[in-house]
């Protein structure tokens, strides 16, 4: 078949299954007219999704090592872009990127900018030079291009555990999120509803491979697309009487900026805020105090419950009474750093609400430079990150040529633009309706979603509203929202129709698997070619490869998800973590081995050691969730942009261990001609 026959059967094929999703949309929205009742509305997006999925990946089953690992290199660069697309709006981007603008404002846009600014990078500098080289991994070009005299295995390693590492952590954050819209639509515990998500991910990656992903992540994207717009579009068209949400929103910014002033002044507001100052306060006593308050504390508790049993007291009051017992810190160490975690947190409440539209807002000028220097360092990680990170570089590898695959990376940035574009208009959106739907209202008539969410998870609630001046009154001071939850709860915050919050999760679930669908495969090709193949049988059969990698898969899929079902951070944060260390890792050895022919297999190691080794460092000395501390931080740059410290040293690394070492052999050169040729 044609390259031009296949792209219009394609066209055909997606056209067809674009007019049944909208068919679907219709029949639901006349359900739920009708009457279905909400939870069946929830099962039926999910079950007919997820079913789609499955299907789309046992029709596209295939044992073939070149279907299984490139779909065939023969994806046209408009439905890889589409494919790369939704590969690349993850969960940290559909659940997570609008939460991150509503809570932090203009800081937020570092993700946007980042982001997009990596894709540039991945066209100028790495992607047509990766599918020239056309082999099938990241580790695959690290071992050509920096071979030595005892072969390519040394590099080929670290790429592993490089490729391993960034990747296990990313497609945590995926699995993670999947947990969060699967508990939210079927009312299962989060755990439980990890691993229900799991199966749909293993469908599509377990069956077939790279083709089974590529042509699911097409489909995803489309309903990515819909969920996304939909909901921004019905916002903007009730507030703005616009529904061109990108161009409208700023008339509602204006309006919360204004807001913003009026409760930076409010008596109430000001009343809450000094709560959580003396709260901080408290605190910071007690840590000046350790170890002897965590002492006198520990004994007190314990007194506590002893008392409220000689009492016989009520069973909550005794199990309350028990749950703080429990969670006490266990040694000093552990109480100073949850109590530092606690004192920023209340520190961070006791401020007026952070200003939307103001850049870098700082109560000093020094304040304000932290909050800059983070922001310029977060985009540098992110930018270099996305052109380092390997399940979107290997998308690369499944283009028909390099002319495709730089069509391919132009329609990559399209289709994430129609996503990023209208990201900040939600964010603007959600938190207007917060500020004059639920600020100012009564305690005793909160909105039943507030409820519902903050069931979901009772551990770690995802909203959590609480009266601490007892005025009966809800103030901005006194709410907590997940940022986590933001745009799954859109529809019901904007009381729009049930079908549309069945759309969104549904968009939602589609983001999260479709990333988790190229990550997992990501490492169990690594493992399954690089180590496998390349060093313990290079005779193996193409059957007993594509059988080993399938194995692989799903170990990895279940330690991912128990590692997510542990909550170890939320999900912003462990992407951030992916791409410093992506960044600090990868991207010296790619940009290099494709621009400087002198760099050898000694400075690539050296690069990829100090890079990996100090990013990891730093993230342990500074995480508060690792062991770290904030005091820990390097001219006071946030743990999640590490890179900025390890991309640099690796670089250096690289160009001078090269420059002291031996040059490389000649087949490497003429690797770097050849990649480099138009």
């Amino acid at each position: 078949m044609s390259d031009k026959s296949f792209f219009w059967r394609l066209v055909r094929y997606y056209g067809w299954y674009t007019g049944g999703f909208i068919g679907l949309l219709v029949v639901l929205a006349i359900l739920e007219k009708e009457g279905l009742p909400r939870s069946w509305i929830g099962y039926l997006f999910m079950f007919a999704t997820i079913v789609l999925y499955a299907g789309i990946g046992i029709v596209s089953r295939t044992s073939d090592v070149s279907e299984y690992y490139v779909a065939g290199r023969r994806v046209p660069g408009l439905f890889n872009g589409m494919a790369t697309a939704a590969d690349w709006i993850s969960a940290a981007t559909f659940i997570s990127l609008a939460g991150g603008l509503y809570l932090q404002g203009f800081e937020g846009l570092a993700y946007i900018v980042g982001w997009t600014g990596g894709y540039c990078l991945v066209a100028l500098l790495i992607a047509p030079y990766l599918r020239k080289f056309g082999q099938y991994t990241i580790p695959d070009f690290l071992a050509a291009r920096y071979r030595g005299r005892s072969g390519g295995n040394p590099i080929r390693i670290l790429g592993v555990i490089a490729t391993v590492t960034i990747s296990f952590i990313y497609v945590v954050a995926q699995i993670y999120g999947v947990g969060l819209i699967t508990s939210r639509f079927t009312g299962v515990d989060f755990s439980v509803g990890i691993f229900l998500g799991l199966a749909s991910i293993l469908v599509c990656s377990f069956l077939g491979g790279m083709r089974a992903i590529t042509w699911t992540q097409v489909a995803q994207y489309i309903i990515i697309l819909f969920a996304y717009l939909i909901p921004v579009i019905w916002l903007s068209a009730e507030h703005t009487n616009n529904p061109v949400a990108q161009i409208s929103y700023g008339s509602v910014l204006s309006q919360i900026t204004e807001i913003e002033k009026k409760l930076d002044v409010d008596p109430k507001e000001i009343e809450v805020r000094a709560i959580f100052k003396a709260n901080a306060d408290d605190f910071e006593r007690r840590l000046r105090d350790l170890p002897k308050s965590w002492e006198s504390e520990r004994i007190e508790a314990q007194k506590n419950l002893e008392q409220l049993k000689r009492n016989n007291s009520s069973l909550i009051e005794i199990r309350s009474a028990n749950r703080a017992l429990n969670s006490y810190p266990k040694t000093p160490e552990d109480a100073e750093r949850k109590w530092q975690e606690d004192k920023a947190s209340n520190l961070a409440r006791a401020e007026p609400p952070v200003p939307q539209a103001t850049p870098f807002p700082g109560g000093t000028p020094q304040a304000s430079n932290i909050k800059r220097n983070n922001f310029l360092a977060l985009v540098f990680c992110l930018m270099l990150g996305t052109a380092s990170l390997p399940h979107i570089l290997m998308r690369y590898y499944t283009t028909s040529s390099v002319q495709e695959t730089r069509k391919s990376v132009f329609w990559t940035l399209f289709f994430i633009l129609l996503i990023y574009l209208t990201v900040p208009a939600l964010a603007v959106l959600v938190k207007y309706y917060i500020y004059t739907s639920l600020v100012g209202s009564d305690y005793a008539h909160l909105p039943e979603w507030v409820s519902y969410w903050t069931n979901i998870d009772k551990a770690n609630p995802l909203v959590s509203i609480t009266d601490f001046n007892h005025d009966g009154i809800v103030q901005l001071s006194e709410i907590t929202l997940d940022g986590d939850m933001i745009v799954l709860a859109t529809p019901e915050i904007a009381g729009l129709p049930y079908y549309i919050s069945g759309l969104v999760a549904a968009g939602g679930l589609a983001a999260a698997l479709s990333t988790a669908d190229g990550l997992l495969l990501t490492i169990s090709n690594a493992l399954s070619h690089d180590v496998y193949y390349k060093m313990i049988d290079p005779h193996a059969s193409t059957a007993k490869r594509v059988t080993v990698s399938k194995l692989l898969l799903l170990v990895v899929a279940l330690l991912a998800a128990y590692t997510a079902s542990l909550k170890p951070g939320d999900i912003l944060s462990m992407v951030g973590a992916a791409f410093s260390l992506a960044a600090s890792t990868l991207f010296p050895v790619l940009a290099l081995g494709v621009f400087w022919k002198r760099g050898n297999q000694q400075g690539a190691i050296a690069a990829m050691a100090v890079g990996f080794s100090l990013c990891i460092y730093y993230m342990l000395q500074t995480y508060p969730a690792l062991g770290g501390s904030v005091n820990g931080q390097w001219f006071h740059i946030a743990p999640m942009a590490a890179g900025i410290f390890g991309m640099p040293a690796g670089m250096l690394a690289l160009i001078v261990v090269s420059l002291l070492t031996p040059p490389p052999d000649s087949r490497a050169v003429t690797l770097v001609h050849h990649v480099r040729a138009p």
